[in-house]
C-alpha cells in the first residue's frame, strides 16, 4: 500500500541533478518552443565584485565551469543564501570534446571559507550566499567560477517521476536506509512511495548488490541522501553523481511532452546565475554532450576531529589535491597551484598536523601509488614497442 505523507519537515536538498538536465533538455527542442518556458527559471544576478579568484597562470579557456549547490533549507520560505550547501558539485564542460566531468566537493572538507576562517566547506554558502561559496571554491581550488545553480530537492523527485523513474542497483544496507529516508522525503514533497520489501534473510555482505530496483522520485531522492553505509559521505556523493548520469541518459530518450512537463513543473524550482540567453546559446552543442568521468574532492584525505570544527575531511595536502583536480578536470598534468593555494595548504597542515608525509596514513594510499606506478610502467613498455 502506498504511503502518503504531508508536512514541512526538514528539507535536505540533493537536487543538483536538475541543473545538468536543464542543459540537455534545452538541446532537444526548438528555441521557439522553450523560449517562454525558460522564463520560469529564477535568474539571480551575482555581485561579481564579491566573487574572489586567485592569480592563476591558466585561464581555463575552452571550458564552461558551473558550481551546483543543494541547500540544507529547513522549511518552506527559507532564504537560500542563509543555508549550508550540503551538496557541492563542480560541473566542467570541455567545449572541444563535449565531455562533462563532475567533481563533488565533500561538504565536511576543511577549507578557508572566507577571511581566513577554516571551517567545513558547506558553511561558505550560509556565510555569504553564492558569491562566498564561489569564492571559497575559486580561492581554495584555483578555479574561476562565475556561474552557479541552486535547487530544491523536491525538483529532483518531481523530475524523476516525470521521467518514469530510474532502475538502480541496490544493496541490502541501501534498501534499509533508503526506506527510512523515504518517510521524511515523502513528508516534505507530499509524494507517494512504496517501501521496498527486504529479503527474508539478511545477506552476509550487506553492502553487496541484491539486484536492480525501479525507483520513483521519492525513493531515488532518498537514495541520494544515504550516508551511513560503507563509504559514508563519500559514497553518498558517488550516488548523487550516479543518479545524474541516469537522469541525463533517460532525458535524452524522452518525448517532447515529457520534457515540456519537466520545464513547466521543475524550472520554477531552480535558481541560477545563467540567464536565458546563456542557456539558449548552449543549445546547438548540447546533443553531443556526454557525462564522462566523475570524482570526489579531496582525492587524498584523512578524517579527523578538529577542536571547535568537529569531524572534518582534511585534504592531504590541499596543494597536492589541487594539482590532481586540475589534471582530472583540465588534463593539466604539470599544473602548479597558486601561491594563495600553497599558503592555505600550509595553514591546513598547521591546524591539523597533517603534511605531505601524512599521505601514507591514508587507508589505501599505498595501493593507489602502486597501481599508478604499474600503469606508468605499462605505458612506458607499450611506448617502446
Amino acid at each position: 500500500m502506498a504511503k502518503k505523507k504531508h508536512g514541512k519537515g526538514r528539507k535536505v536538498l540533493f537536487a543538483v541533478e536538475i541543473i545538468i538536465l536543464i542543459l540537455f533538455i534545452g538541446c532537444l527542442v526548438a528555441y521557439g518552443q522553450i523560449n517562454s518556458k525558460l522564463n520560469k527559471i529564477q535568474t539571480q544576478e551575482l555581485d561579481l565584485n564579491k566573487v574572489q579568484m586567485n592569480n592563476v597562470d591558466s585561464s581555463l579557456s575552452g571550458y564552461l565551469n558551473i558550481a551546483l549547490f543543494a541547500i540544507d533549507s529547513r522549511g518552506e520560505g527559507s532564504d537560500y543564501s542563509a543555508e549550508n550547501s550540503d551538496t557541492i558539485i563542480v560541473a566542467s564542460i570541455n567545449n572541444d570534446t563535449k565531455q562533462v566531468k563532475l567533481t563533488s566537493v565533500y561538504r565536511d572538507t576543511l577549507l578557508d571559507v572566507g577571511e581566513g576562517s577554516y571551517q567545513k566547506a558547506n558553511a561558505a554558502y550560509a556565510y555569504g550566499g553564492p558569491e562566498q561559496a564561489l569564492s571559497m571554491l575559486n580561492t581554495n581550488l584555483d578555479l574561476q567560477l562565475t556561474e552557479y545553480a541552486t535547487v530544491d530537492f523536491n525538483a529532483l523527485a518531481t523530475t524523476i517521476d516525470l521521467l518514469g523513474g530510474l532502475d538502480v542497483p541496490l544493496s541490502y544496507a541501501e534498501i534499509v536506509f533508503m526506506n527510512d529516508y523515504c518517510i521524511e522525503t515523502s513528508e516534505v514533497t507530499g509524494k507517494d512511495y512504496t517501501p521496498i520489501e527486504l529479503p527474508a534473510e539478511k545477506p552476509e555482505d550487506e553492502d553487496a548488490d541484491l539486484g536492480t530496483y525501479h525507483l520513483n522520485g521519492v525513493q531515488a531522492t532518498s537514495y541520494c541522501r544515504i550516508r551511513y553505509t560503507a563509504g559514508l559521505d563519500f559514497k553518498r556523493s558517488e550516488r548523487q553523481r550516479e543518479i545524474i548520469q541516469m537522469m541525463v541518459a533517460k532525458a535524452k530518450k524522452s518525448s517532447l511532452s515529457t520534457l515540456f512537463s519537466i520545464m513547466d513543473q521543475v524550472f520554477p524550482m531552480i535558481q541560477t546565475s545563467l540567464d536565458k540567453q546563456e542557456i539558449v546559446s548552449m543549445i546547438p552543442n548540447m546533443l553531443s554532450y556526454e557525462i564522462g568521468e566523475t570524482a570526489g574532492f579531496p582525492f587524498d584525505h584523512y578524517e579527523m576531529q578538529v577542536s571547535q570544527k568537529g569531524d572534518v575531511v582534511v585534504p592531504v595536502t590541499l596543494e597536492s589535491n589541487v594539482q590532481q583536480l586540475h589534471e582530472f578536470l583540465f588534463d593539466d598534468s604539470s599544473y602548479t597551484p597558486s601561491v594563495e593555494v600553497q599558503d592555505k595548504s600550509s595553514q591546513i597542515t598547521s591546524i591539523t598536523g597533517l603534511g605531505i608525509e601524512s599521505v601514507w596514513q591514508i587507508p589505501g594510499y599505498a595501493d593507489k601509488v602502486a597501481q599508478q606506478q604499474e600503469q606508468t610502467q605499462q605505458t612506458e613498455t607499450t611506448g617502446t614497442q
